[in-house]
């Protein structure tokens, strides 16, 4: 009797024990995060803020491990990571996969963006006007985008299109497609390699923003920058999640996550600014110079990048996608 009174305790002790346990999994979620950006990068602490916040707003029952500077993933690889669930969470360039983001790639086009938080702004407008198919395989967090790409030279002062001619110019996605239309020969590689191709004379310049020139110590090797804002491109960043690990957080904590990430977009491109103006700073003190642009002058490069709005709504189009649809809402958006 005190046998079968004793396996009995045990049988209801493990059965409450496994349903606890159960609750527990199913309410709760430990996450991975990977970031390319270095930890000492404001990108990157935001970022790191961003996961305490999810945590400290959840009460815990989301935590997240954040990975920066591409530890756990690299920035090419970061969004199929994420889809596979190599990363439950991930930040990348969308021009980092060419091609693979036909919708936002429009974001990206020379438009003449003025600052990150005009670019993000448009960024997250096309994302929920159009809500690309493209994302389909992850849940979207929300983007964010850099303010105006410039032209950035090691040892040649650039005064008009003539003086990009012949030379190599780092550049990604849209941002090296407008280094070809200006004249430059452009070199398609990762903002984490531009450093040092840039020291050892293997490019010549690099588009980049402002901000690149601290957050990336690029104001170190470049020695010109040129206010080409007629053709000033961005970049677009965007934070996504695994979708079986997203539908795996409860109704409640998903709610309040995605209330989290529209005060963290809005914070990603303010943050772009801020950094554009430090950037600015810190080339200087490495001796930069900026060189200004006439009307005429930048009226030239605008009217040189044109085939570069062509060849987006062409290429889109064989993907069922009305490119010049997107274009006028970016430039609607944009006023």
């Amino acid at each position: 009797m005190k046998k079968s009174l004793f396996f009995g305790l045990l049988a209801a002790c493990l059965c409450i024990t496994f349903t606890l346990g159960f609750t527990q999994t199913a309410t709760s979620a430990e996450l991975t995060y990977a970031n390319f950006f270095p930890p000492t990068h404001i990108q990157s602490k935001l970022a790191e803020q961003w996961c305490k916040e999810v945590g400290k707003r959840t009460n815990g029952e989301v935590t997240i491990k954040y990975f920066f500077g591409g530890t756990l993933v690299k920035a090419p690889q970061t969004y199929d990571a994420v889809v596979t669930g190599l990363a439950d969470i991930g930040m990348t360039v969308l021009a980092y996969t060419k091609g693979r983001f036909p919708v936002m790639e429009a974001v990206d086009l020379p438009m003449g963006y003025s600052s990150g938080v005009q670019a993000t702004k448009v960024a997250n407008a096309v994302l929920n006007k159009f809500n690309p198919k493209e994302f389909s395989d992850t849940k979207v967090m929300f983007v964010h985008a850099h303010g105006p790409g410039l032209i950035h030279t090691r040892k040649t002062p650039i005064h008009s299109m003539a003086d990009l001619k012949g030379l190599k110019i780092r550049g990604t996605g849209n941002s090296a497609l407008v280094a070809k239309a200006l004249g430059a020969t452009p070199v398609p590689k990762s903002m984490r390699e531009c450093y040092q191709m840039l020291q050892k004379g293997v490019v010549d310049g690099s588009v980049h923003p402002l901000e690149s020139n601290k957050g990336w110590k690029l104001g170190e090797v470049v020695h010109y920058v040129v206010e080409s804002y007629s053709v000033a491109y961005t970049t677009t960043f965007g934070v996504f999640m695994n979708k079986a690990k997203w539908n795996k957080i409860s109704k409640k904590n998903q709610k309040i996550i995605t209330a989290l990430n529209k005060e963290f977009a809005a914070k990603h491109g303010e943050a772009w600014d801020k950094s554009d103006e430090a950037g600015l700073a810190f080339f200087k003190k490495q001796g930069g110079k900026v060189i200004s642009m006439s009307d005429a002058e930048s009226a030239k490069w605008a009217k040189a990048v044109k085939p570069v709005f062509t060849n987006y709504v062409k290429k889109v189009k064989s993907k069922g996608i009305n490119g010049q649809k997107v274009i006028d809402f970016i430039k609607k958006s944009m006023k």
